[in-house]
């Protein structure tokens, strides 16, 4: 691949919180007049921001050129290395948790509490669980990271992934 012909990376400048609609607006941009638009990403946490795969400069421009939220394109390019750890693929962790698990909660403001599991949802990494030593059962939803399973119910085989 020559080096003219290589994808470039630049940073496009958007209003907070509106990241999802302007993506959405260059996309369909691209789709429908044909731009080089290779590749659009939000990386979580970086809020105002959008990284945008392209042919060239004039080609990123264009793309965002009068889509609405859009602020403009930083004035430099910015090379992989950059932005690797922002847009690197990585495999998600497979989790083994079932429905009616007791879990340990270990962090946020249950910790150290007991809970039973209702439901997950792996997709969002989400997890729904009912504290055991509460009067009232409340569903209380938490990432998945901040529960560990320490007893399984074994008549339960029923896994919702």
């Amino acid at each position: 691949m020559e080096d003219e012909d290589k994808p470039r990376y630049y940073i496009l400048r958007v209003t907070a919180n509106r990241e999802e609609q302007v993506l959405g607006f260059i996309y369909s941009n691209a789709l429908k007049k044909g731009y080089e638009v290779y590749s659009l990403v939000h990386p979580p946490g970086m809020k105002g921001y959008i990284i945008m795969e392209a042919r060239d400069r004039q080609t990123a421009e264009t793309a965002s050129n009068g889509v609405p939220y859009a602020r403009g394109i930083l004035k430099s390019e910015v090379d992989y290395g950059e932005i690797e750890h922002l847009v690197e693929i990585t495999k998600k962790k497979v989790v083994n948790i079932r429905k009616n698990d007791i879990v340990e909660i270990i962090a946020g403001p249950f910790k150290r509490e007991q809970a039973k599991v209702i439901r997950f949802d792996n997709t969002k990494s989400e997890v729904v669980v009912e504290l055991l030593n509460a009067a009232v059962p409340i569903p209380i939803t938490l990432k998945i990271d901040d529960v560990k399973v320490i007893r399984r119910d074994d008549q339960s085989e029923d896994s919702e992934e």
